[in-house]
């Protein structure tokens, strides 16, 4: 087993804080014990890639390797400073086997690894052999999973549950959250992958699935309602569909189309809790080919000038 770091991570001496993390990323995903189940030499691998990359991402402890002042592990050298057992040495973390957990200077691996293998492990228990009484690093959670779900644009304004089957098989009821929004990200703790260190989240991303009538205005529903001429002209009780089903809306005589109506608390849930509004725009139908209601207006006209505010 190579015991030089630059040889582990396979750069050079003179290899740029950049290139030897590309390295460590690149060995990382490789050899991480989650790929590697059935493989226990991966996962000593691993174990040893992330030990050099301790050191080397550590800009101090790199220099006094460099200078031969310590060892791979840490442990200074025959000839500075008489070496140290097991013991307390002074802040100075072991770099114990597992992957994951948090690097030299605080680097949060987690973070470098990019959330290739879902979550950050922290943890103690150094390891033996180094400066002792540090940090060493907790197993490796499992990979978060990534999942989209469509919902449809009722369920959404309402926020009703909706059944999704996870990787494992295993179907739950998910309660959406109130301010429902295009993009929305759901995160269902421990439900993605199983890892050494226990397992990683579910996140779920919403997608609102178009309506056929039903469009989003906001916290708004919008919906535009044909109704007769006789309805617009001498006013009518109609039914109207809502996200939570049909309800009866009063036209008013002489309504024209265009005109706006206001269903209260048939919107979208907010994040307090309370309901935008369903609004519905009347559009006056005019039957095709009705003989019967073009001689019943024949000789009329109407004289109102409806487009003079048009200047026409």
């Amino acid at each position: 087993m190579a015991t030089d770091p630059y040889a582990v991570l396979g750069v050079s001496r003179g290899a740029s804080e950049k290139d030897v993390k590309s390295a460590y990323r690149k060995l990382a995903k490789e050899l991480h014990p989650d790929r590697n189940k059935d493989n226990p030499k991966a996962s000593e691998r691993f174990s040893e890639v992330t030990r050099a990359y301790d050191l080397l991402s550590d800009k101090d402890k790199r220099a006094q390797f460099d200078r031969g002042e310590i060892d791979v592990d840490g442990n200074p050298t025959m000839g500075f400073g008489g070496g140290f057992g097991g013991g307390g040495g002074a802040g100075h973390r072991g770099f114990g086997g597992g992957g994951g957990g948090f690097g030299a200077e605080g680097i949060d691996l987690g973070d470098i690894l990019g959330g290739m293998f879902g979550g950050r492990a922290g943890g103690a228990g150094g390891a033996g052999g180094g400066f002792g009484g540090g940090r060493g690093r907790a197993a490796p959670r499992g990979a978060n999973v990534q999942y989209r779900l469509g919902v449809p644009l009722p369920d959404a304004a309402t926020l009703a549950s909706q059944r999704i089957t996870l990787s494992d098989g295993k179907t739950i009821d998910l309660k959406l959250p109130a301010g429902l929004e295009e993009g929305t990200q759901m995160r269902l703790s421990g439900k993605g992958d199983h890892g050494p260190g226990g397992a990683g989240d579910a996140i779920v991303t919403i997608r609102i699935e178009p309506h056929p009538f039903f469009k989003r205005d906001g916290d708004n529903i919008r919906l535009d309602l044909p109704i007769t001429l006789d309805e617009a002209v001498n006013g009518a009780k109609v039914k109207v569909p809502t996200v939570e089903g049909a309800v009866m809306l009063t036209v008013a005589p002489g309504s024209s189309s265009g005109r706006t109506l206001r269903l209260k608390g048939r919107g979208f849930t907010r994040k307090d809790g309370s309901r935008g509004d369903q609004l519905v725009t009347i559009e006056i139908a005019l039957p095709e080919g009705d003989e019967d209601l073009a001689r019943r207006l024949e000789g009329w006209r109407d004289s109102r000038p409806l487009r003079a505010k048009l200047g026409v």
